[in-house]
């Protein structure tokens, strides 16, 4: 599918009876549709004693149906033959926001309503196999046993728990909070958030907005309706970092684990496009960034090293990693902070955001270049309440960034003197 194609493809957005918003990108080049379904049912809902819960019930929600009426119950098995007669594809996946329900199908129509269908029925039919959730949960105690042997998986959760604290993006789960889940307490919570009037649809594919419209109708039809929709309880706002936080772990590892950080910020916010573009210069570049010439090129101290944002609905973290000789961790940690103060004091230069913007905005269309990118996008903007014309204004926008948007933009978003440090595997200075 070419990528001017893709750029020009204009997003429609309405809103049905039943509360469910949607979000259409309609586009004949392949006779395939793919359909993503969000819902505000992501592990930020979780109660921290029970961390994890939205992964396993997403999870389990693929284990099998139950029957209703004249349709059948299918198990997992069952299941994932029918979708392959179909030559069809449905997952659920659960991330720190949002629960998600995608759909690949052919775009003919007798195999498209089958599909259809079926998901339906999947969404709106969980059957929770007790048993099945039994032998889940002692796989993922023993996954969590495993990951908790690697230095990477040590870093990244005492630099979750320094950053976020106790709000709900930093919360860990464990073999613990799997005790309390039960699949009485996944049906109550998925009764509560996954409901039609929350729901945001994107498609994209070969279907006009009347089929459009069917699709969203027909995959939430057999989630029960209800007259009203209260609003979910507020997340609080991540709260900002008061004081510099160094945690050191010891850890009998061949390279030492380091992350540096802090909140960094909300993905609607208008200095997203700096905040990308500065990035790029600082450590997003890969071999042309600054930190990987001061660090990696000049001394020598990490075969790799990267920052990068990760902003959601609340303030995602900011981070520098790499990994280095444990006896290096004190220098590259030193000089990682330096390239960082400079860089928030004094922005890039004009030659750096150029190369930067001739990058990003080279590399666009790549990011639309088939139907499961462009819906990827399309249920980006639709979670963020993005502008329906992002993408057509994405290089304009990009283009506009001066360098001194970018120097204030890092100088509003980042102190580098209150960052948390968080090194595992180094050997005691």
């Amino acid at each position: 599918m070419g990528a001017s194609a893709q750029a020009a493809i204009p997003i429609q957005q309405w809103t049905l009876a039943n509360g469910a918003r949607i979000y259409l990108a309609a586009t004949n080049a392949l006779p395939i549709v793919d359909v993503q379904a969000d819902f505000d049912a992501g592990s930020r809902r979780d109660p921290a004693a029970q961390a994890g819960l939205a992964n396993v019930t997403a999870t389990m929600v693929e284990k099998g149906i139950r029957a209703n009426g004249s349709d059948p119950a299918m198990d997992q098995n069952a299941l994932g033959e029918a979708w392959a007669d179909l030559g069809a594809n449905f997952d659920v996946s659960a991330g720190g926001e949002r629960t998600s329900f995608t759909l690949r199908t052919l775009a003919q129509p007798a195999l498209l309503d089958k599909a259809v269908r079926l998901a339906a029925r999947q969404i709106g039919e969980p059957a929770f196999p007790p048993d099945v959730w039994s032998r889940e949960r002692e796989r993922l105690n023993a996954a969590i046993k495993e990951a908790n042997t690697k230095p990477a998986t040590v870093t990244e959760k005492a630099f979750a728990q320094a950053v976020y604290g106790t709000h709900p993006y930093g919360v860990e789960t464990t073999e613990a909070t799997l005790a309390q889940i039960d699949v009485a307490t996944m049906r109550k919570r998925y009764e509560q958030l996954i409901v039609p009037c929350r729901a945001k649809i994107s498609i994209v594919g070969a279907v006009t907005r009347p089929q459009a419209e069917d699709i969203a109708k027909a995959l939430l039809s057999r989630l029960p309706s209800s007259a009203s929709c209260p609003e979910l309880p507020a997340v609080p706002e991540v709260d900002p970092l008061a004081a510099a936080k160094e945690t050191r772990i010891p850890f009998d590892s061949a390279q030492a684990h380091v992350l540096i950080g802090q909140p960094g910020y909300r993905r609607a916010d208008p200095d997203h496009f700096a905040l990308n573009l500065g990035n790029y210069v600082l450590g997003g570049g890969g071999f042309v960034s600054r930190l990987t010439e001061q660090v990696r090129e000049k001394r020598g101290l990490t075969y790799s090293i990267y920052s990068g944002f990760s902003p959601g609905l609340q303030a995602g973290a900011f981070r520098i990693g790499f990994q280095t000789r444990p006896d290096q961790a004190e220098e590259a940690v030193k000089v990682s902070r330096e390239v960082l103060a400079k860089f928030v004091a004094e922005g890039p230069t004009e030659a750096e955001l150029k190369a930067a913007k001739d990058n990003l905005i080279g590399g666009f269309p790549l990011l639309l270049d088939s139907n499961r990118k462009l819906l990827g996008n399309v249920a980006n903007i639709a979670w963020h309440d993005l502008p329906l014309d992002y993408l057509e204004t994405w290089t304009a926008r990009m283009n506009a960034v001066t360098v001194a948007d970018v120097k204030g933009a890092f100088a509003r978003k980042l102190q580098p003197e209150r960052m948390v440090t968080v090194i595992v595997g180094a050997k005691q200075p």
